[in-house]
């Protein structure tokens, strides 16, 4: 039995049972980039491509704005937000590609990169609400039914205006009792939670750290952690990456437990952080150093922990944009140009890589884990799947590609055999 099938979900703070075919925020419900459910297709093609129907196109929705967030899927709902006639907006659809509704909120404040746009945060759902976040500051809660306002805020009016120098990135995250948004920027940068069917201001955490210029700005996405008491954990916590550390704080209140500094020993200006965290084991794998570096640090003890809760460092290897993915104690490396590695989790060490054909175009999507294959997909529109080797011996093998031809960074999300592609300006579905 491969190695990799064996699914271990962490489960998100959710209302709702998360299912085995629901896909509620970015990263999937263990928040690893694992699918829980069976196995999708590995080879699909659009109308024309082969010169005919296309294979395995099970239909395509034409979205009305640009957007680059990754859908989330929630039963028959499917999330998806963008650019509406110069507002930030949101659409759900069924999983046939119908639209049920949509909701258009305060004035959309556009991408300036050619890959990025003013919606590039993805929603979040507890199956009854779903909470959404643009680069206008905007973050709103809406019922997932209907799509009716619950509550919205705007982050920069409240709290200050953003500095970043490129296009918001970070999602909001789910705990227990509160939305939670990482604001990384070199003006002023915090953590806050708000009460999420209420948007009571629950606490707010400034986290200014000594990090240079740029390097101070970041576009990652924290995790949420159950804590460990045995290593003296409070219940529920939430991991940040980004300004050069890694720290850990209570969810509850937002204090900070410890952190780990050293990811920019030489002080670069220039090392923003895109690609978040991903937590294996006792262990949160961070990229850093626009992709040159990846770090495993021990979770647990208090307050500056660099010299003694580093496991490992590779700096020969890292990703700058794709967020790694990881199951039964591997994590899935995919860099920016195409490789990709599969790593022993508790030592750093490579089990396989495999490299992609050389192209001009990079890969943003982060890779995803269905059925025991990583699915890669590049900004063109190309997806690979690799099966990796049956043991740590071997080579991992390519058993399909496939072509949407769309200018794509959002991840794919693969839920009930099927997977769901969203290009800048489309919703694609793949599917037997």
């Amino acid at each position: 039995m491969r190695a990799w099938t064996s699914v271990c979900i962490l489960m998100i703070a959710c209302g709702g049972v998360v299912r085995a075919d629901d896909w509620p925020n970015w990263r999937g419900a263990g928040l690893d980039g694992v699918a829980p459910g069976g196995d999708s297709v590995t080879e699909w093609l659009p109308p024309g491509e082969d010169g005919g129907a296309g294979k395995n196109i099970l239909w395509r929705v034409p979205l009305p704005g640009l957007g680059a967030s990754t859908p989330a899927i929630w039963g028959d709902h499917v999330l998806v937000t963008c650019g509406i006639d110069g507002k930030d907006a949101v659409i759900c659809l069924d999983r046939a590609g119908k639209e049920r509704w949509r909701r258009e909120l305060g004035a959309e404040r556009p991408g300036k990169h050619k890959k990025a746009t003013g919606a590039n945060p993805s929603p979040v759902t507890d199956g009854t609400h779903a909470w959404v976040y643009f680069k206008s500051g905007e973050l709103a809660c809406l019922s997932l039914a209907d799509g009716s306002l619950v509550w919205k805020t705007n982050l920069q009016e409240r709290f200050g205006a953003d500095s970043l120098w490129w296009d918001l990135g970070t999602s909001p995250v789910l705990t227990k009792r509160a939305v939670v948004v990482a604001v990384m920027q070199t003006g002023p940068s915090y953590v806050v939670a708000f009460d999420r069917t209420t948007g009571e201001l629950l606490w707010k955490h400034d986290r200014m750290l000594d990090a240079p210029e740029e390097a101070a700005q970041s576009y990652s996405t924290p995790l949420v952690l159950a804590g460990d008491p045995a290593r003296g954990e409070p219940a529920e916590m939430l991991v940040v990456l980004g300004a050069d550390h890694v720290t850990a704080h209570d969810a509850a209140d937002g204090r900070e437990l410890w952190r780990v500094g050293g990811l920019n020993p030489e002080g670069n200006k220039f090392f923003r952080s895109i690609a978040s965290p991903v937590a294996v084991g006792d262990l949160v794998v961070a990229p850093y150093a626009r992709g040159n570096t990846i770090t495993a640090i021990r979770r647990g003890g208090k307050g500056d922990v660099t010299g003694s809760h580093v496991a490992w460092t590779r700096k020969d290897l890292g990703a700058d944009v794709p967020t790694p993915a990881a199951q039964a104690g591997r994590v899935v490396v995919c860099t920016d140009k195409g490789r990709v590695v599969g790593l022993e989790a508790a030592t750093g060490t490579t089990l396989w890589e495999e490299d992609l054909p050389k192209n001009r175009n990079a890969f943003s999507s982060s890779p995803v884990i269905a059925g025991g294959r990583v699915i890669v997909t590049r900004e063109d529109g190309e997806s690979w799947v690799l099966a990796p080797p049956e043991s740590n011996q071997g080579e991992p093998q390519v058993v399909g590609t496939g072509s949407v031809a769309e200018m794509t960074v959002a991840t794919p999300v693969c839920v009930d055999g099927r997977i769901f592609l969203r290009t800048h300006d489309s919703l694609w579905c793949i599917g037997r």
